[in-house]
């Protein structure tokens, strides 16, 4: 009589984690982190610019190094938590991937978010505010350095900090629209000091900040939503410039 074989015993797959697998509490201490690793940097370039001082100092390039530095330290703690407490690779988890449209077409919404948030300000009569950085960005140098922050490494650091990280979490917890809501007033208090807390400003970043959400839920894509971004802040910048032409400003 033939013997039936035993089967043969496998050790179980470990399970996938499915988007988002980081928890609450994992966006409340990356929460907690954004303002040490902003005093962090700030203390950075006081003190290099204190053990190196430029012969010809350009205010708005501490503040954008500043900036830059707690951007980059706070995508380090990211970094950490995802490769470290999740063992999973990084771009992938922010979901950085290839949307079900050319890019083009996300590159071309930018401009379209950008005349109507314009039209929206316009409507609403939002004031006209003595920004700060719009006082240091009296040169040249400084308007450039200013629009090559926010056509790149500016919206590629929030798409994928707000985008990538919050709104994942919080639209599986809490539902899309509350997910979008509270991701877009996160973003938009981001904004606050720039505009002087203007209510108006306020509730057009909100707007902005949903429309990239809304982006990042169509397309499974935070790339998408950075590339709108991106050309988003290149109409407004484009814009300035021409206001500036326009009243014969010398920069």
């Amino acid at each position: 009589m033939n013997e039936v074989p035993e089967p043969l015993i496998t050790e179980p797959s470990p399970p996938k984690r499915e988007l988002p697998f980081w928890t609450g509490q994992d966006l409340l201490v990356l929460t907690g982190l954004a303002v040490p690793v902003m005093i962090v940097a700030v203390l950075v370039v006081r003190i290099a610019v204190a053990l190196v001082p430029a012969k010809d100092e350009i205010p708005v390039v501490g503040v954008l190094a500043a900036q830059f530095i707690g951007y980059a330290l706070w995508f380090l703690c990211l970094y950490a938590l995802l490769r470290f407490k999740y063992d999973r690779p990084f771009w992938q988890s922010m979901a950085w991937n290839k949307p079900p449209v050319h890019l083009v077409f996300y590159a071309a919404l930018g401009p379209v978010l950008a005349f109507a948030v314009g039209l929206s300000g316009t409507l609403l009569k939002t004031p006209e505010l003595d920004m700060p950085m719009m006082e240091l960005m009296k040169d040249r140098i400084s308007l450039i350095t200013v629009g090559v922050f926010a056509v790149t490494l500016g919206p590629l650091c929030e798409e994928v900090v707000f985008r990538g990280f919050y709104l994942p979490r919080l639209a599986k917890s809490l539902g899309p629209v509350a997910g979008v809501l509270i991701t877009s007033l996160v973003f938009a208090s981001l904004h606050g000091p720039q505009y002087a807390w203007s209510w108006r400003h306020i509730l057009l970043i909100t707007g902005a900040g949903a429309a990239f959400c809304l982006v990042r839920l169509r397309t499974n894509s935070t790339a998408a939503a950075t590339v709108m971004h991106a050309t988003y802040n290149l109409t407004f910048f484009i814009a300035y410039i021409t206001q500036l032409e326009a009243i014969g400003a010398t920069w």
